[in-house]
């Protein structure tokens, strides 16, 4: 019998207004596409989404021997999502331990994922960390407690170093850190899937999911996944589907699971691509490092009375034949759905981010020649969320710093779709 019903028609899953405005840099990737006609299966896991997140639960359970379904309403890694573009930064600096171990089980996985697939997915440029609000030292502390290589530095051999960054007071700088190609993983994922047997059925939303048990002693639970193509069954369903999880959520009608899903907060954020002052020579890898630069209030950030915390790193296809910058803040995102976002760069942030260029980053130009949107969807702790509900795997790996973790989370999701517990900073909270 049918325990739950997931309604709302193909928009609580698949629409999200416009696709990300994306100017003056070069187009990203096609990704593989399959859009089936006639669709009915039965599998051990179906997978609702093909981001980082989706992908990377596909390639962990195929590779366990696990049947997969994996359903993308629109393009893998499309723009209406959160893994679009090729660049997205893999760091190590984190101030909580627990963060700062995971990574390194992170970047085994990347390097694991790349010489499987044969692709080159992330490149070591280095990192460095500054700005008062960060605390270099503490961060230093955490790397020490788990083992990363780092140093710090003051800010003349900091600015010796790299000429075109600016800094004030201690630079943590740690070696393993860089741009990752979120679209060439999910293609590299998905590929690994396909290979151990996934279906992988692209432009295919799921409109309808049932929770459904067999009458009788014994019974178990499973899903029905209705697309427009077909249906899905299969005993577990990992909605891995980023910013539409809360409308998702609402959807199932379940108020017990609803009360134990944490706050999730969507936000559209904006990134701009900005041209180096001196290009690096033809023929040569960019060395410019991943920044990031936390400022206290006050502290001649973005804004008198906030803190801000920015980010920057080599844009990769995306910043154009111009090797460019991409340049964003990280906090300071426009509250929306993934239905209503419209895509449209805010003038304020772009406004904002030209001031910073201007006064901490000499090395580039402060206008930028290329601009997107995108969305983040964040926790109040910005601890994922990661947990099982019957047959439902709820995997939501944000708060804007998940897509350095997507091996591991895949790993993590294929334990959960399995019957493994979740890390319990990851879980659902307890039920009332």
């Amino acid at each position: 019998m049918s325990n739950s019903v997931v309604t709302g028609g193909s928009d609580s899953v698949v629409t999200g207004g416009p696709d990300s405005v994306v100017t003056g840099g070069r187009p990203s990737e096609v990704l593989h596409s399959d859009a089936p006609r006639d669709l009915t299966a039965t599998v051990d896991v179906v997978v609702v989404g093909a981001g980082l997140a989706g992908a990377a639960a596909a390639a962990a359970l195929t590779a366990r021997g696990r049947s997969v379904c994996v359903l993308e309403a629109a393009a893998p890694a499309g723009r209406h999502g959160s893994s679009h573009g090729s660049a997205r930064i893999f760091r190590r600096a984190y101030p909580d331990p627990f963060w700062a171990a995971l990574t390194g089980r992170a970047l085994t996985g990347w390097r694991d994922l790349e010489a499987r697939s044969g692709r080159t997915l992330l490149r070591l440029t280095g990192g460095v960390d500054h700005g008062a609000a960060r605390h270099p030292e503490l961060v230093a502390q955490a790397l020490t407690a788990c083992a990363v290589p780092h140093e710090l530095l003051d800010p003349a051999a900091a600015t010796e170093r790299w000429p075109g960054l600016r800094f004030a007071g201690p630079v943590l700088f740690h070696p393993d850190a860089g741009p990752l190609d979120p679209e060439r993983a999910v293609a590299a994922m998905l590929d690994l899937a396909r290979a151990d047997g996934a279906v992988v059925a692209t432009s295919t939303p799921a409109v309808w999911i049932e929770t459904t048990s067999d009458a009788g002693p014994g019974s178990r639970s499973g899903v029905r996944v209705h697309t427009p193509a077909g249906t899905v069954t299969a005993a577990v369903a990992v909605l891995a589907v980023g910013a539409w999880l809360p409308p998702v959520l609402d959807a199932l009608g379940d108020p017990v699971l609803t009360a134990r899903v944490p706050r999730l907060d969507v936000r559209q954020h904006q990134v701009f691509h900005l041209p180096r002052r001196v290009p690096p020579p033809a023929g040569t890898v960019d060395d410019w490092p991943i920044l990031v630069h936390q400022l206290a209030p006050g502290e001649g950030g973005t804004g008198p009375d906030d803190a801000d915390s920015l980010y920057g790193l080599p844009g990769g296809r995306d910043a154009g034949d111009a090797g460019g910058i991409k340049v964003a803040e990280h906090d300071r995102g426009i509250a929306t759905t993934a239905a209503t976002r419209d895509g449209v760069v805010d003038e304020r942030s772009r406004r904002r981010v030209r001031d910073y260029v201007e006064r901490w980053l000499p090395g580039l130009l402060p206008e930028p020649y290329a601009e997107a949107s995108c969305l983040y969807t964040n926790t109040a702790d910005e601890d994922f969320l990661l947990d099982r509900a019957g047959p439902l795997v709820l995997a939501s790996p944000c708060s804007g710093h998940g897509a350095k973790f997507a091996p591991v989370v895949g790993e993590l999701i294929a334990d959960l779709a399995t019957g493994a517990a979740p890390i319990p900073r990851f879980a659902l909270r307890a039920a009332a």
